[in-house]
């Protein structure tokens, strides 16, 4: 029993740091972005201890802990990987959100995928005025119209849109109350009362996690009205971190909805972002529906495109 208390108390820090009010800290914000290696992990260990105790009483209590945190972590991953009823009702609208990196990112490769998916509105994280300029001669053919957070700077600091020609005179609205990088909503035209905001937050690095947390509380400004509301992009946290789970509450997931919501999104490599986190997001509020999600690889970016199929209440 002596060992049972630190071993399971270790585990229920490594393992829900949410529920404990740690994963808002340094250290423990990054480890909860990896909660579903770590589920595996765990279990790989608790299989070796159990082969280790056998059928030694004294070994059971570590083993029983040990379990109990598995489970209530796995309870955490579950309803991701479940997916909700297939939606039957309403008006199809169609979003992807795809972070450039820096402005890297394979414009051809990026502009066939909306010429074959044709995404209504489209919210670029790190694109600015110089990536949007590549973008555009193939996106106008295809009656797209693009729009950049500003015309000038670094792609890394801006967001753009691009906006389909079908939802007719769509308003931009540049924000600027985000801790770094600005955020682009999108209202009138053919949305009628639908928002749409493409948005960026801080990284939770050390250095920024009072920003990163800044800008998790924003998004109730979008999630908690009445109307529907769709808010996509890189919120560069997953559905294990509590302080997007309270920013986001009163809109649901479209890749959780789906039972998709461990896919990974991130990583620094094409094989890391095989096992990486998921931190781009397609959110939708005020009775928005998820009909169908997937993940698109893009050369040149340490993300993949999220395209999420959704229907707008009627």
């Amino acid at each position: 029993m002596a060992i049972a208390v630190p071993v399971t108390v270790l585990a229920a820090i490594g393992l829900l740091p949410d529920l404990l009010g740690l994963d808002r800290r340094p250290m423990f914000v990054q480890l909860v972005s990896f909660r579903p290696q770590l589920v595996g992990l765990a279990m790989l260990v608790l299989a070796l201890a159990a082969v280790v105790v056998r059928g030694r009483r004294p070994g059971w209590p570590v083993l029983a802990g040990l379990l109990a945190v598995i489970v209530l972590a796995t309870g955490q991953l579950l309803p991701r990987m479940i997916p909700d009823s297939q939606p039957t009702a309403g008006t199809p609208f169609t979003v992807l959100a795809f972070n450039t990196f820096e402005g890297r990112a394979d414009v051809g490769v990026l502009a066939e995928l909306i010429r074959t998916e044709r995404p209504d509105v489209v919210s670029l994280p790190e694109a600015g005025a110089h990536f949007t300029s590549r973008l555009r001669p193939l996106l106008e053919p295809l009656r797209y119209r693009l729009q950049s957070s500003a015309d000038s700077g670094a792609d890394v600091e801006n967001v753009s849109v691009a906006v389909a020609g079908e939802l007719g005179d769509v308003q931009v609205r540049v924000g600027t109350e985000t801790s770094i990088y600005p955020y682009l909503e999108l209202s009138g035209g053919r949305l009628g009362a639908l928002r749409v905001v493409a948005f960026h937050a801080a990284a939770p690095v050390p250095g920024q996690i009072e920003n990163w947390q800044a800008d998790q509380a924003l998004l109730q400004r979008w999630c908690a009205g009445p109307g529907p509301t769709v808010v996509a992009g890189d919120m560069n946290a997953t559905l294990d971190h509590s302080a997007l789970r309270t920013g986001t509450a009163g809109c649901q997931d479209a890749a959780a909805e789906r039972g998709q919501g461990l896919v990974p999104t991130w990583g620094p490599s094409p094989r890391a972002r095989l096992v990486g986190p998921q931190i781009d997001h397609v959110f939708g509020g005020g009775g928005i529906a998820t009909a169908a999600f997937s993940v698109h690889d893009v050369p040149g970016s340490d993300h993949r495109a999220v395209l999420a199929r959704l229907l707008l209440p009627s």
